[in-house]
């Protein structure tokens, strides 16, 4: 299971998203990227974040560390800035943290290099969870130390959002045209025989207990968490097998 820390300091808000995530300290005195229950998408945004996130960690990529941190919302209320204040008393109780990552600089296509190879497994990542926001405006990739990290998840697997649609939404294609990688003609083919192989049922089954059972309640057409964890996993094992004959708008590597 994820790591619980409890909040203990707010420090500042990050304006980059849309969803208004936080810099906060926590009791262990680590440093977290915090996105919160409270805020505009909701508790799927978050539950994308560890499906996606803890997916591609057993895959072999660099992403941060995640956490569930507990929020009391009494944190807010010296907070001098309202839009904080209503996001932190709306978000007591579990929310998503990831390790702050000091240093990292943005990627940027035009001045940093990629493998074909590592392009390659990237894009069939982002293909089998159908990641619609890592384009060459907004990559969400960071090069930490020389390194490729992955970061924000949470616009993914956008099926979620209409369970009676799921599995026709999920045998779309995936229009890769605009991916933050296209340039580096990504070898899917290769990444497709390495990684599609690892998604089996009982990686995903592993994946997605991860997911705290306050983030999958009363969702309905679910009796329980479990059957809801069980759906979010059908769809990326159907996905795997052939998801990337179905890349579509790239120059694929040799």
């Amino acid at each position: 299971m994820l790591k619980e820390v409890i909040a203990t300091r707010y420090i500042t808000p990050l304006r980059e998203g849309g969803s208004l995530p936080g810099l906060v300290e926590a009791d262990d005195f680590g440093t977290y990227v915090m996105k919160f229950t409270g805020a505009g998408q909701g508790r799927k945004t978050l539950v994308a974040e560890v499906v996606c996130g803890e997916l591609a960690r057993r895959l072999g990529f660099r992403v941060p560390r995640l956490v569930t941190v507990g929020l009391d919302p009494v944190l807010g209320l010296g907070e001098p800035e309202q839009q904080v204040q209503d996001l932190l008393r709306s978000s007591g109780g579990t929310n998503l943290g990831m390790d702050f990552l000091s240093g990292a600089l943005g990627f940027d296509p035009l001045a940093f290099s990629v493998s074909p190879e590592e392009a390659g497994r990237i894009v069939w990542f982002d293909a089998l969870v159908n990641n619609v926001d890592r384009s060459w405006r907004n990559p969400n990739l960071l090069m930490v130390r020389g390194e490729l990290w992955l970061i924000d998840h949470g616009a993914t697997m956008i099926w979620h959002h209409n369970w009676p649609g799921a599995d026709t939404s999920a045998s779309r294609s995936y229009d890769a045209s605009d991916h933050a990688l296209a340039r580096f003609r990504p070898e899917l083919a290769r990444a497709a025989a390495e990684l599609a192989p690892r998604v089996t049922e009982e990686l995903l089954a592993e994946v997605t207990a991860e997911i705290p059972d306050a983030w999958l309640a009363d969702e309905p057409g679910f009796d329980t968490p479990d059957d809801l964890r069980r759906a979010y996993a059908r769809p990326l094992l159907a996905r795997a097998a052939a998801v990337h004959e179905r890349i579509t708008g790239i120059e694929e590597g040799k």
